[in-house]
């Protein structure tokens, strides 16, 4: 009976070295930080929304939390595939996000310009890393951060159309 063959595995090997890796990563959680933070905020805000634009705000915030939701999962899993951990909770978030969440009850305008503030910080978040990918080839993670930008930029366009007066 022949011996069966143990084998190990290396280190990670996907053409990006340790600190290219790590550098992404941690942009990336930054990024994560931002994202999960906007989540956060839009379906509360869809919870809590009154008043006569109701329906439409309502719907709004729903599609795009749940958009956010798919965008936190592949930022995760990207950070993961540059082998990191990647930060999961409220705590990690607070300490990596770039803004707050406002505390209070704000009307449908208050909530149309915060929602603006926070698409356009994960914009300069996802812009950060990008000349970081950029440098270290690394097309999985540009293509995510354009991704990303796109999917923001045009939220927020569509959130400040709604909020001017």
């Amino acid at each position: 009976m022949a011996k069966k063959k143990s084998m190990t595995l290396g280190p990670i090997n996907i053409g990006l070295d340790d600190k290219q890796r790590q550098a992404i990563a941690g942009g990336l959680a930054r990024l994560l930080a931002d994202s999960y933070s906007l989540f956060l905020m839009t379906h509360n805000f869809h919870w809590n929304v009154v008043g006569p634009q109701f329906n439409a705000l309502h719907t709004m915030f729903e599609a795009q939390y749940t958009e956010l939701f798919t965008g936190i999962d592949e930022i995760a899993e990207r950070i993961r595939s540059l082998g990191e951990p990647a930060p999961g909770t409220f705590k990690q978030f607070e300490k990596l996000a770039s803004f707050g969440i406002p505390e209070g009850t704000l009307d449908a305008h208050g909530m149309l310009i915060e929602l603006v503030k926070g698409q356009e910080a994960v914009v300069r978040t996802a812009r950060d890393i990008l000349p970081v990918a950029e440098k270290a080839n690394d097309q999985p993670t540009i293509d995510l951060l354009t991704r990303r930008m796109e999917t923001h930029e045009k939220n927020a366009w569509m959130l400040r159309s709604m909020a001017q007066e």
